[in-house]
Formats: structure tokens, C-alpha cells, sequence
């Protein structure tokens, strides 16, 4: 019987509760989940920066047991080819990401799972830039 394969894509910086939640409800959409984890180069790209570097964030990605492969995002483009080559059934996001992927429902399904309410990556880097400021250091976000 063919395997149901679900996708999706995210940096994963500063790995939290919210990533492991998301991470698991995608795991029992299908037999298999593969992780497209943004390359520091395309984060940099998107103006975005990250505290831990890509391979640690592929790394501790790759040891999630739910996960069964782990991919790099290279660019926004690429995920018709990763569909195509990967077979995959469903591509699956946060539902901050609403719509914007629906240009993909002409090769599988896409889905928008809830985020988990009061984590996000964002926000802590926030949080931890403010306690840094109290105490005398601080780095942009």
C-alpha cells in the first residue's frame, strides 16, 4: 500500500513546545513526515535572523521521533519540485500561514493546523532581547 506523506516547511529557531506540537499533529496525518528547514542563507534572504545555526536546527529537527526526513528550504520556489519528488500527499502549515500556499492544491492537499496558543519563536526572542536590555546587553530582532 502506498504511503501517505505529509510536508512542511519552517526555520525552527530556538526550538519550543509550539514546533513539537505542530510537529506531532502533522506525524498523524500520514505514515511520514518529512521537515523542510530553512538554510541560514534563505532566512538572511527573507531578512530574517536566527540564534542557532542550520545544521543544529536540522539536527535537533532530525531527532524528533515523529520526523522521518529532514530537507533544506532553499528558496519559496521549490516546494512544487519537493512535492513532486518527495510524493507527497499533504502539505501541511500553521495557520498563520492561511492561505497562502493554496497555489499548491493542484498537487495535494493543503492543510493549516492551529498554532499553539502563546509560543512563538518571535516572541521569545523578544522576551529574551528585553531581560538582556535590563541587564545591561541586548541583540536586535
Amino acid at each position: 500500500m502506498k504511503k501517505k506523506r505529509v510536508i512542511t516547511y519552517g526555520t525552527f529557531d530556538m526550538f519550543h513546545i509550539g514546533h513539537l506540537n505542530l510537529l506531532n499533529r502533522l506525524s498523524e496525518l500520514g505514515d511520514e513526515l518529512i521537515v523542510a528547514v530553512s538554510t541560514d542563507a534563505f532566512n538572511a534572504a527573507k531578512g530574517k535572523k536566527t540564534l542557532i545555526p542550520y545544521e543544529q536546527r536540522v539536527e535537533i529537527v532530525r531527532n524528533i521521533k515523529c520526523v522521518n526526513a529532514v530537507i533544506a528550504e532553499e528558496n519559496w520556489e521549490q516546494k512544487i519540485e519537493d512535492i513532486l519528488k518527495h510524493d507527497i500527499n499533504i502539505f501541511a502549515m500553521g495557520s498563520d500561514w492561511e492561505g497562502k500556499f493554496d497555489f499548491l492544491k493542484s498537487h495535494c492537499e493543503v492543510l493549516y493546523l492551529p498554532r499553539t496558543e502563546d509560543v512563538s519563536t518571535t516572541e521569545l526572542k523578544i522576551a529574551l532581547n528585553d531581560f538582556l536590555k535590563e541587564h545591561g546587553a541586548g541583540f536586535g530582532v
